[in-house]
């Protein structure tokens, strides 16, 4: 289900206007009366100003009333408009329109090529923010045809969106990001980065974005199995796309109703949401959504033993696939003719060099029947030099072959390793966390199945919580094994997770995490090293939740001088280092700071709470 779903989630940067209409239908009323045209094939257009030019940019692709052939004229015109007064900017921002444009209509290779070039123009003139809004599109639209480039170019767009000083089109980038983690299937990754863009679209009430987070966290839901919560956060995304009328948008959303609903196995409200959407990407030409819908719904008419219109809609379906498909062969086939041009010229340099090479052959003869000895003593010395250097590169070689086997055996004896932490953790999931889960259970059944006096059942509800907890410890080992190296964005979706956790288990206090955004998410650390630093954040937020009746919980993550700082303060009763013996949790933490050479300090004051500071 997950990959029908993720193609219909679209781009989530662009916005809209129900002003949109009027604008475009008035600007192409002024290309039939005015006389200063632009030439654009076989169809002429008004020579833009500069104000023109930005009230078409402002134009936003998905929500205008037109069909995208007329827009994508408009488009073309103001390019061309740009270009002819130097407005760089205008030019690169019709591009970037453009490059969305070809995409609705399914011309990929069309739509690439534009914001390719939108990048190119913005990097020249400076526009950071601007580049990185169009690496985000460019990274997204790329995802289905090469999902690594696509997170590579989301990667270089989250890294310009934070070094520039505005950052408005961050969340949107985080929210696309999202669904390349999705579909990596790394499910907390996903809901982590859509959270993130979620909180800044609700705090600048982006009504147009809000929608596409709450799809995206919800196809998360689906992912994980849970059908109930994914269909509540669709339908918030539907009531707030029947608010703007973003036509496009109601048509995705009821796809995506849609398909839970059949999941679930209620056909007939499923078949009012695929004719829902139908209508909506009808009224779009959007193509590879309609053709979508023709085969769900002859799908469902098939099911309820309809025949007649199960078959006519499958023929809709195919007889709009092959339409798309053919596109996508022309688009190939000119491929190969370029391909095949250059081949044709490569062959006919070749031959020219051939010639040529045949000339200087004939001439060279004629040299050495002049040169004589003198020209056999110089082959002689050659050939002696030749084999001195022949013997030289042979016992490079060896020394070479030498230096590869050991790093072979290095190699070899690394894999083992791996395969011996495998197998252990394997053997601690499948045995120990087994066992525990066994003794949960046994615990649950003695506690719910017999009359136990009071004390006894506390004592039993008391050794299963602390099983519970050691199952979770268990569960942080093994994920901390299976990895070579832990970099900073897992050490911070592993902290996120355990304080929402906490905050769970723990509502009368606020909970706070902050990470500084200077801090590269792509620090790598050892999995002993990672381990030992979410640890002692751990052990550090359990002693101030057991022990110092906060209501105030706070973990900072900065940068100081080149070291990294983790802070974690609590609002609570403290305590008088000097009067209190510290227990086996405060000395563990500096134990696990003196194996990973790091700094811990530990302040508190009685009355004010406890500051723990960790410098690595």
């Amino acid at each position: 289900m997950r990959f029908y779903l993720l193609i219909f989630l679209s781009f989530t940067i662009l916005g809209y206007s129900q002003s949109n209409t009027k604008l475009v239908d008035s600007l192409l009323l002024e290309t039939k009366k005015d006389t200063s045209y632009v030439q654009l094939d076989d169809t002429d257009f008004i020579h833009f100003s500069r104000e023109k030019i930005d009230s078409i940019n402002a134009i936003k692709v998905q929500g205008v009333g037109i069909s995208q052939d007329s827009l994508k004229r408009l488009l073309e015109a103001t390019i061309l408009s740009a270009k002819a007064i130097g407005y760089q900017k205008g030019a690169a921002d019709a591009y970037l329109n453009l490059g969305v444009n070809y995409y609705y209509i399914g011309n990929y290779k069309a739509n690439f090529e534009s914001q390719l070039e939108a990048i190119k123009i913005y990097e020249t003139i400076g526009e950071n923010a601007l580049a990185a809004k169009a690496y985000g599109e460019l990274g997204y639209s790329s995802r289905r045809r090469d999902l690594n480039m696509a997170n590579s170019l989301m990667q270089k767009a989250i890294q310009l969106a934070k070094t520039d000083s505005v950052k408005s089109k961050v969340q949107d980038i985080y929210n696309n990001y999202s669904i390349l983690k999705l579909m990596e299937k790394k499910y907390d990754s996903a809901k982590y980065f859509v959270k993130k863009g979620l909180v800044i679209k609700e705090a600048q009430k982006d009504s147009f974005g809000i929608p596409y987070s709450y799809a995206n966290l919800a196809n998360t839901y689906v992912e994980e199995g849970n059908l109930n919560e994914a269909l509540v956060y669709f339908t918030k995304a539907l009531d707030i796309r029947k608010k703007i009328n973003d036509s496009i948008g109601l048509g995705e959303s009821y796809v995506q109703i849609a398909e839970v609903l059949k999941q679930q196995n209620k056909l007939n409200k499923a078949l009012d949401n695929f004719k829902s959407s139908m209508y909506y990407a009808s009224k779009k030409k959007y193509g590879r959504l309609l053709s979508y819908n023709y085969y769900q719904l002859s799908d469902i008419y098939k099911k309820t033993n309809k025949t007649d219109s199960a078959l006519h809609y499958l023929e809709q379906h195919l007889k709009l696939k092959d339409s798309l498909e053919g596109q996508e062969v022309l688009e190939e086939l000119a491929s190969l003719r370029v391909k095949f041009d250059t081949e044709k010229k490569e062959k006919e340099i070749l031959s020219q060099r051939a010639d040529l090479a045949e000339k200087e052959l004939d001439l060279s003869k004629k040299n050495i029947y002049i040169l004589g000895l003198g020209a056999l003593a110089v082959v002689l010395g050659l050939l002696g030099y030749l084999f001195y250097n022949q013997q030289k590169l042979k016992n490079r070689q060896l020394q070479k072959e030498n230096q590869l086997k050991d790093a072979l055996l290095k190699i070899e004896t690394q894999s083992k390793l791996q395969e011996q932490r495998l197998r252990i953790s394997r053997d601690l999931h499948d045995n120990i966390g087994a066992q525990l889960t066994f003794i949960i259970s046994s615990l649950d059944n003695l506690r719910y199945g017999f009359k136990i006096p009071e004390k006894l059942g506390n004592k039993l509800r008391g050794i299963s919580e602390f099983t519970t907890t050691t199952i979770h410890e268990l569960r942080d080992t093994i994920w901390a094994m299976n990895k070579d190296k832990i970099t900073f964005e897992d050490l911070q979706i592993r902290i996120s997770n355990f304080i929402d956790q906490a905050n769970l288990a723990a509502q009368n206090i606020k909970f706070s995490f902050n990470v500084d955004t200077s801090l590269d998410d792509d620090i790598a650390f050892t999995s002993v090293k990672g381990m030992n630093i979410y640890r002692i954040i751990q052990e550090a937020i359990n002693n101030a939740l057991k022990y110092a009746e906060a209501t105030y919980i706070n973990v900072d993550i900065s940068e100081e001088n080149n070291k990294m700082i983790v802070r974690i303060k609590d609002n609570g009763k403290g305590f008088d280092e000097n009067s209190v013996k510290l227990g086996n949790g405060l000395n563990n933490m500096k134990k696990r700071a003196e194996d990973i050479k790091a700094q811990l300090s530990i302040q508190s004051v009685v009355g004010e709470g406890t500051d723990i500071r960790l410098q690595i």
